[in-house]
């Protein structure tokens, strides 16, 4: 009977699956080589073998979680409407944050966070978000320096997600919430004529 593959596939899922969620709910230093195998159900050749060691497993985990928010971010079409398009990629922002829980805590969760913040890259995972703000400060909708507007409107986001996750909001609540809130934090950066477009969108049925 020949040995068991380790570095196949299957193997590789389980490893980022188990890595993610002890990412999530522990500390780095509690994500060790052994236990991650263990979780997984294989040996720790596999982690080596398939990711060079623990660093490299981490940083499956990592691209993994910058991938996919960033995916669900630039499937929200372009439209005319610039705040109707960042309204949309707010809701795909907290859709995928609280579709992916594990993966959003490992990637805004702790000290390896995404600080959108700084330079914005082809992978960065809130790139979308950016691009938007930016063609409604072109089109002045927005007033303000682009980066400034995207932490604002990150920190409303990952507040707003952050206590869904933790449950701390109702399903109602949570929604009446979001709707609001968002709308409260474009209306701040808005022009004049936008802010009263915006008004009028929130206070709709």
């Amino acid at each position: 009977m020949g040995r068991p593959r380790t570095n196949d596939d299957a193997v590789k899922e389980r490893l980022v699956v188990c890595a993610t969620e002890m990412m999530a709910t522990g500390s780095r230093e509690s994500v060790t080589v052994r236990a991650v195998a263990v979780a997984a159900g294989t040996s720790t050749t596999a982690v080596y073998s398939l990711f060079g060691g623990k660093d490299g497993l981490i940083a499956a985990v990592r691209d993994r979680a910058v991938a996919g928010l960033f995916q669900d971010l630039s499937a929200v079409p372009n439209s005319a409407d610039p705040l109707a398009d960042l309204y949309a990629l707010a809701v795909a922002y907290r859709r995928w944050g609280c579709g992916h829980r594990h993966l959003y805590t490992v990637l805004f969760g702790g000290a390896q966070s995404f600080d959108p913040s700084g330079a914005v890259g082809t992978r960065d995972p809130v790139r979308p978000l950016v691009a938007a703000i930016d063609r409604a400060v072109a089109g002045s909708v927005l007033t303000g320096e682009s980066t400034s507007i995207a932490l604002s409107l990150w920190v409303t986001l990952h507040g707003l997600v952050t206590l869904e996750l933790a449950e701390a909001l109702d399903a109602p609540t949570a929604e009446a919430a979001f709707r609001s809130v968002i709308h409260a934090a474009l209306r701040g950066w808005a022009t004049p004529a936008a802010f009263q477009s915006l008004r009028r969108a929130e206070l709709a049925p």
